[in-house]
């Protein structure tokens, strides 16, 4: 009995120390309304928009309401780059930027596979030829090592469930020198109409990107009238 119980303990232990591993910067917090319990360096993660919201990503004055064509244009995109929208949703992004990339690819990644259906059927219809559906998991947006020139996040990361092991699946995935632009509404900002899980403070997340290895390159809080455009890249020396 004495035995048995020990190796019970000895189990015990052993789960707890892989769950401190796996775990490392979260922790379990009060659900919000809006959140799923879950922190990572002291931010409630939020819980995931629903296939069922593509209506809202693709409504008609969303280009007037976030400027989505001023943000596309400062993305500079090169003709040839290979770009990655992480959390792509619909495409609402993915065939605009795509149209800049003729001599590239841009890979449309979602863990929705019903997103991925709504892409899928526009591919069908003839546009954006150069877009791939990409099937992410939770923890990896699934793309080669070192092939990316740039990613794309608008208003996603803060819903990552695995922000730090997605972080570091994406900056394997970049090229050395590659960018990531992080699209997140301005916290810091009590007048955009957004629930405050779905926002992030500019020093949010630039904590969260420096801790993962990414470097800042620049915040952009003037151009868009809700969100931050937050440039972070991959050391040249990866």
């Amino acid at each position: 009995m004495r035995s048995a119980l020990k190796g019970v303990l000895a189990a015990i232990c052993v789960m707890t120390a892989t769950v401190v591993i796996a775990q490392d910067g979260y922790e379990f917090v009060p659900k919000s309304f809006d959140g799923i319990g879950k922190a990572y360096m002291g931010r409630e993660i939020a819980q995931v928009m629903s296939y069922q919201g593509a209506p809202w990503l693709e409504r008609p004055n969303r280009e007037q309401q976030e400027r989505t064509d001023i943000l596309v244009n400062l993305l500079n995109i090169k003709s040839t780059d290979y770009i990655a929208d992480i959390g792509a949703g619909s495409g609402y992004f993915s065939f605009r930027m795509a149209k800049l990339a003729p001599k590239g690819y841009v890979f449309a990644v979602d863990v929705q596979e019903e997103m991925l259906a709504l892409i899928k059927d526009k591919i069908a219809t003839g546009e954006g030829d150069n877009v791939i559906p990409v099937h992410g998991s939770t923890a990896s947006p699934k793309l080669k090592e070192s092939t990316i020139d740039l990613m794309l996040l608008v208003d996603v990361y803060h819903e990552f469930s695995m922000p730090r092991e997605m972080g570091l699946a994406m900056l394997k995935a970049l090229k050395p020198g590659g960018r990531l632009a992080l699209v997140e509404y301005r916290a810091e900002d009590p007048t955009v109409p957004i629930k405050e899980l779905h926002k992030m403070t500019e020093a949010q997340a630039r904590l969260e990107m420096d801790a993962v290895g990414f470097e800042w390159v620049s915040t952009d809080s003037m151009s868009l009238p809700w969100q931050h455009l937050m440039i972070f890249k991959k050391p040249e020396s990866m």
